[in-house]
């Protein structure tokens, strides 16, 4: 099974184009796909008030990729708001369980920034981190290459199996060591994920600058881009029981209209996006003078 999805729900504007929809986003996007990525938990723990209203807000089929805290990945450089790495990780735990509980939490996502390299300090960073999260699914992407050279890329992988990391394979910018290549192989049976995070090869390094965030994303792929990952993505299913796929490309608004585009290239069911019904133009009676 190949399901497709996109980072966040609030910013696809193309999702939302009428006032009932704007009004009721989560509920309009999951009529749409299904699944998503909670990327609003890499800045905070969500409140389980939070996590319960999204739950209930969802069909029963939906399901939800929850992007780990920012300060349990080492992104943090100010100061976190818990008194220790248990307290923190205590907190995200009780932050999923709902979502757990109701049978609609994909994984957590841990994903590593590029100075997080492949040393025996980090890969004792990522065991904890495994034993910390029991038995919640857990999603690992690196950002720097050292993960997958050509002396570490099967023993990365193994490794990963035998902690039971889950596989998220990324398509991105190759622009210096703090980017990885596409790596298509997965770690668990059940699930791989996929990240599609754009090839905007000249903004992928513009960290500190003022807009970064809107620069780095902004990339709308093409058909034949998009009919490789199709490709891919088929070849993915032959080892894991399900691939999710998620777009991160949306600084241009590019990300609905290319997950869209692949679920047609699958050949699977597009829902009707809604939109408002224009009143129909009054007949002219030609004996109406």
């Amino acid at each position: 099974m190949i399901t497709v999805g996109l980072t966040g729900w609030g910013d696809h504007d193309s999702l939302y184009l009428t006032k009932e929809a704007s009004k009721h986003k989560l509920p309009t996007y999951s009529n749409l796909f299904p699944a998503v990525e909670v990327d609003s938990s890499f800045y905070a723990i969500q409140s389980r008030r939070n996590m319960e209203k999204w739950t209930e807000e969802t069909p029963d089929s939906f399901r939800f990729l929850v992007k780990a805290y920012q300060g349990m990945t080492g992104h943090t450089r100010g100061k976190i708001p818990y008194d220790s790495k248990e307290e923190m990780f205590e907190a995200f735990r009780l932050s999923i369980s709902t979502m757990a509980k109701a049978n609609k939490l994909m994984a957590a996502l841990f994903q590593f920034p590029p100075w997080f390299d492949c040393t025996k300090e980090n890969v004792n960073t990522l065991r904890r981190i495994r034993e910390r999260m029991g038995e919640y699914p857990c999603a690992l992407e690196f950002r720097h290459q050292s993960w997958f050279t050509s002396q570490m890329h099967d023993r990365t992988l193994n490794f990963m199996r035998q902690e039971k990391w889950i596989h998220s394979v990324c398509d991105e910018p190759q622009a210096g060591i703090g980017s990885v290549p596409i790596v298509e192989a997965a770690t668990d049976r059940r699930l791989t994920v996929v990240r599609m995070h754009g090839r905007n090869i000249s903004g992928w390094n513009s960290a500190g600058q003022p807009n970064w965030r809107e620069v780095r994303y902004l990339y709308r792929y093409n058909e034949e881009e998009l009919a490789e990952w199709a490709a891919r993505l088929q070849r993915l299913e032959q080892q894991s029981e399900e691939v999710c796929i998620i777009f991160n490309n949306n600084s241009g608004g590019d990300a609905a209209d290319n997950a869209r585009q692949l679920m047609h290239m699958l050949g699977q069911q597009l829902p009707e996006i809604p939109y408002e019904k224009q009143p129909e133009a009054e007949q002219l009676d030609l004996f109406d003078l």
